[in-house]
């Protein structure tokens, strides 16, 4: 009679039932390897097949094998990397974006704040490249809406100041 056996889940066989059991006593076909032929419902640990246990010397199912318990035994931790690294530090821009917002040019103050938001998250998830991008937009549009409340107040006052003049002469 021809049997199937399952190894590392390959599939192997047909081989003759003799052949088996020689691979189950030198220990190449343990009893929790599962093992199937025709007529069987479904493929079975070894062990538990009577049929192929009775047929060939033993009258009950093989045990399967019970983990042993690990008690008390220390686990090592792994040591903790004792070199010079030292957290890259990236500025985010997010207190100057919210100031830009509030008090000189709201849109590019909104862009900021987008911006400065992303780079505490990109640094965590390790993407330093997108975090250190991410942080010089912010600081980009920080500067360029800080730049744009200079000129709308430089020009401002050099509106006035045309209207003295003009209003003196």
């Amino acid at each position: 009679m021809s049997w199937y056996y399952s190894k590392n889940g390959l599939q192997l066989g047909p081989v003759p039932e003799e052949e088996l059991l020689a691979k189950f006593k030198n220990g190449e076909v343990l009893p929790t390897d599962l093992i199937w032929k025709e007529g069987m419902s479904d493929w079975k640990p070894l062990g538990q097949v009577s049929e192929f246990l009775a047929g060939n010397g033993s009258a009950s199912p093989v045990p399967m094998p019970v983990p042993k318990a690990m008690g008390n035994v220390p686990i090592a931790q792994p040591q903790a990397y004792s070199g010079n690294y030292q957290k890259q530090v990236i500025p985010n821009y997010l207190w100057q974006s919210i100031v830009v917002t509030l008090f000189c040019c709201m849109p590019f103050g909104v862009v900021g704040i987008i911006y400065a938001s992303k780079v505490d998250g990109l640094q965590a998830w390790g993407d330093i490249a997108g975090a250190n991008a991410a942080s010089r937009s912010a600081r980009t549009w920080a500067i360029a809406g800080a730049a744009s409340f200079v000129v709308m107040v430089g020009g401002y006052f050099a509106v006035l100041a045309i209207i003295a003049v003009a209003a003196s002469v």
